[in-house]
């Protein structure tokens, strides 16, 4: 077998290194909101927050996310994606660390700056994964996908340990994921001798309009989220919905990790599936099944077959959000329209999502019961299968 040349070399390394950064990076765009989940009491204790400020430090990143992704195409016109990419990896970094600082100010101004920064780089990996592998899209968005949650799964659960079993107290318990922010920004630094501004000099509140204009970009963004809201509700109120099912507090939350990682499982396997096929309205149809399903059997006002209904709730939203960034990259021309889309989806999503648990729980406290907003979920299911077909046949945004 001929030897490979120093250029087939070089190219791969310089693949090695893309794909190790992409990796770190979405590895980095969660354990600093789900590592405050598990301290939110010791939090309080230790703070004297209200539980409507502590509210903020979930809500916060939310509205960043919301606000900041249609914005990141103007940081990617003079930065380019790399740039942008690694002044996120900074600003995580920064808004980390200043968490660390025993002030409440500190706590909140460092929450919204890793928002921002999260926010960044949210947006920019569908439009690097339609950049540089136009022809393995599905694997690299299960990659990427994948590890946002691994990272959070990981945030959650060695929060607590690190604060309590290691002594290191809240503030380094959220604090020591600095280390690995910081990680990722040095390997993501050589990508940045290629840095690529995007070539077309197309203006961003035109083609913000044109955008706004066109039908698929709206069904990608609605399906989207609509799949943040569901996402962060099951989040948030799953537990809770299992211990009035007769579950102890314990029970529950390993419910609600196994609901995460079956959600890691579906993020894996359904992009790189859609992919493989031109039309996707099938597999929309069957993680629509399965999402409603699941619900249902939540409604069961015992613990009949909970693990079966968490599983499966797991993995229909991972795999609808696995699909939802894989649409992004499938109904893009090129990667600045692929920003651009990933911006408008993104903002939709989590600006429905930060208000979706708050709808939900005051559902439950107008009836004193879950069914109605779980029926509210079931509905919600049903606005993502239209748009979710919608999004699913093959086409561009124009």
């Amino acid at each position: 077998m001929a030897a490979s040349s120093p250029f087939e070399q070089n190219t791969r390394f310089k693949n090695i290194l893309l794909i190790s950064g992409i990796v770190l990076i979405a590895l980095n765009l969660r354990p600093a909101l789900a590592g405050v989940g598990p301290l939110v009491s010791t939090i309080r204790e230790a703070t004297g927050l209200s539980n409507a400020m502590l509210g903020l430090l979930t809500t916060l990143p939310l509205l960043a996310f919301g606000v900041l992704s249609t914005l990141t195409p103007l940081f990617t016109k003079r930065l380019g994606i790399e740039g942008t990419l690694a002044l996120a990896m900074a600003l995580l970094t920064g808004g980390i660390l200043l968490r660390v600082i025993p002030a409440n100010w500190a706590l909140f101004a460092g929450t919204l700056l890793l928002g921002i920064a999260i926010a960044f780089g949210n947006v920019l990996l569908p439009s690097l994964v339609k950049r540089d592998f136009p022809n393995h899209t599905g694997i690299m968005t299960s990659v990427y996908s994948s590890m946002l949650g691994l990272g959070a799964t990981l945030a959650a659960g060695v929060s607590v340990p690190l604060a309590d079993d290691l002594g290191w107290g809240w503030r380094w318990s959220l604090g020591s994921w600095a280390a690995l922010s910081i990680f990722a920004f040095f390997i993501w630094l050589p990508q940045l001798k290629d840095l690529t501004v995007p070539k077309q000099e197309r203006n961003f509140l035109t083609s913000m309009k044109e955008l706004g204009g066109s039908l698929v970009a709206w069904q990608v963004a609605l399906f989207m989220g609509l799949q943040s809201l569901a996402f962060y509700v099951i989040l948030a109120w799953l537990p809770e919905i299992l211990q009035d099912r007769g579950l102890s507090p314990n029970n529950a939350g390993w419910m609600l990790s196994l609901s995460q990682a079956m959600g890691v499982v579906g993020t894996i396997f359904i992009p790189v599936w859609a992919e493989k096929v031109n039309d996707q309205r099938k597999l929309v149809w069957a993680l629509m099944i399965a999402e409603s399903i699941s619900l249902v059997g939540l409604m069961f006002p015992d613990p009949f077959l909970v693990a079966v209904w968490a599983s499966l709730i797991g993995l229909a939203l991972g795999g609808s959000f696995g699909l939802a960034l894989l649409f992004i990259v499938l109904r893009s021309s090129n990667s600045e329209t692929a920003t651009e889309l990933s911006g408008m989806a993104q903002s939709i999503g989590y600006l429905l999502a930060a208000i979706g648990p708050t709808l939900f729980g005051a559902m439950h406290d107008f009836t004193g019961a879950w069914f109605v907003p779980l029926l509210f979920l079931l509905i919600i299911v049903g606005a993502k299968l239209i748009f979710g077909l919608g999004a699913a046949k093959p086409q561009e945004v124009k």
